[in-house]
């Protein structure tokens, strides 16, 4: 039945008979707390226990339906990036045009309540979620305190990072040091060590699981020491407590002590942490892991993708509209005003950033959590009140227009806010914070795609006349 359960979540997510509701997901949040409760809270052996099973059901299931055909790809697709084509197993997450995302098959919602936090914390800790998308099961608060002492154990970084680190430029972008120190940590790659070895592939799993726990749990020191090099005048980022959760380290390292801060790193932490496997930087994860690259060079090519201003830099370019609409209605933010400003917006040929989504089609579940934090804990920041009233303004100035699909926001429209309203007003940092966050997702997926002996991707590319010869057109037409 366990198992059972664990299939019904993965198939439920692209499903909607078998979503999850409230009552199912505490049933099993009291199943995993009860099948664990004797005391096991060594993550490795319980996903080695898990992936023994699935790699059964999924070896099964292909052997029944390899030959089944899933879609149909049109010229446009060819064309536009590859768009909505269904062409690769990415098992931590999915994304609904119409609910959002789901975790392992629980909505950001069902993971607030569930998934444990700090005593007296209102926020899930990051721990969980990663447990959550690699095992598929929601963690007890034994099995999260463990992993958080675990990943203090292993954030030592070693010193010719540091020294690396210490020597970059200033004139070097945030993402730049991040994504080169990433790359530089390959260095401490047990999964290259192993396949160097000649280690059997059936083990490849296990040395990227080794890597992914210990780049987590240096990622909070990397980016800490480039922000205080570039934003604090290069002063210490102090030592990890072993005692104190992932978060509340990175909070205390980049130098806030404001609990609510650190709540708001929580939350920003769990719900950047994966969106399916076919945005830029988990797909770049992916594709790179193919190619059997350890999982530090694999997860710095993903960073070197989210550091475009299609993907990452995309809650920096919210503020950057916002600061230009409040100077150029001079703080008149009447609504009238202000669609006024969104009209020349679109006029001009821009858009208006932090709106749409490739896939979504209704307020993005990220935007509407950070939503509910900022009315919760900053009702009246004045930045947060015109993200409102954009809110209110936006979509249906976007649905006269008539050329979005999704008029609605998503979660970049609100992220830098609530960042800015603590007091982190570098916005070219802000991606750096994406980044450790995304290698909760991308990192699980990793150990998944070996777990699965997924094999190196190399789809078919196509010419234009060879898609002119296909669809019976000739090339001299």
């Amino acid at each position: 039945m366990a198992l059972f359960r664990v299939v019904a979540r993965r198939f439920g997510a692209h499903s909607k008979q078998f979503l999850p509701s409230s009552s199912f997901a505490s049933r099993q949040f009291h199943d995993s707390t009860t099948l664990y409760s004797n005391g096991q809270t060594n993550l490795k052996e319980i996903l080695a226990e898990i992936i023994s099973s699935e790699q059964v059901r999924v070896s099964d299931f292909r052997k029944a339906h390899g030959g089944s055909v899933i879609g149909q790809v049109t010229v446009d697709q060819a064309y536009g990036g590859m768009r909505g084509i269904k062409g690769m197993v990415y098992e931590t997450s999915v994304l609904d045009p119409e609910e959002g995302i789901r975790f392992r098959g629980y909505s950001i919602p069902e993971c607030q309540e569930l998934l444990p936090k700090i005593p007296g914390g209102e926020e899930p800790l990051p721990e969980g979620i990663f447990w959550l998308l690699l095992t598929g099961k929601i963690p007890n608060k034994h099995q999260v305190e463990h992993l958080s002492r675990e990943w203090a154990e292993r954030a030592d970084i070693p010193s010719h990072v540091v020294t690396m680190l210490n020597n970059f430029p200033s004139t070097l972008h945030p993402m730049a040091q991040f994504s080169a120190a990433i790359t530089a940590l390959s260095s401490e790659s047990k999964f290259a060590k192993a396949y160097s070895d000649g280690v059997h592939k059936a083990k490849y799993w296990e040395y990227a699981y080794e890597d992914a726990m210990d780049l987590i749990a240096k990622l909070p020191t990397v980016a800490a020491m480039i922000y205080r090099n570039l934003y604090r005048e290069g002063t210490n980022v102090g030592a990890i407590d072993p005692n104190n959760d992932w978060s509340g380290n990175f909070a205390s390292m980049l130098g806030y002590d404001d609990p609510y801060f650190t709540e708001l790193l929580r939350l920003y932490l769990c719900i950047h942490s994966d969106h399916e496997g076919g945005n830029v930087s988990a797909h770049t994860v992916h594709l790179v892991g193919s190619a059997l690259s350890d999982p530090y060079l694999s997860f710095a090519a993903g960073m070197n993708g989210l550091a475009g201003p299609l993907h990452g830099l995309a809650n920096q370019e919210v503020l950057v509209w916002l600061e230009r609409c409040q100077e150029a209605l001079g703080g008149d933010l009447t609504d009238d005003n202000v669609k006024n400003f969104i009209w020349n917006t679109l006029k001009s040929g821009q858009v208006v950033p932090g709106y749409g989504h490739a896939v979504l089609r209704k307020t993005d579940p990220r935007y509407q959590c950070q939503r509910e934090f900022a009315l919760k804990h900053l009702p009246d920041d004045p930045l947060f009140q015109v993200v409102s009233q954009l809110y209110k303004l936006v979509p249906d100035i976007l649905l006269e227009q008539g050329k979005a699909k999704n008029p609605w926001p998503n979660v970049d429209a609100h992220s830098g806010v609530l960042l800015q309203h603590y007091g982190m007003t570098e916005m070219n940092y802000y991606t750096v914070l994406f980044g450790v966050s995304r290698a909760l997702g991308t990192l699980a997926s990793l150990v998944w795609d070996r777990a699965l002996g997924l094999p190196l991707e190399r789809p078919k590319s196509m010419s234009t006349d060879g898609l002119m010869q296909l669809v019976g057109v000739s090339s001299s037409d």
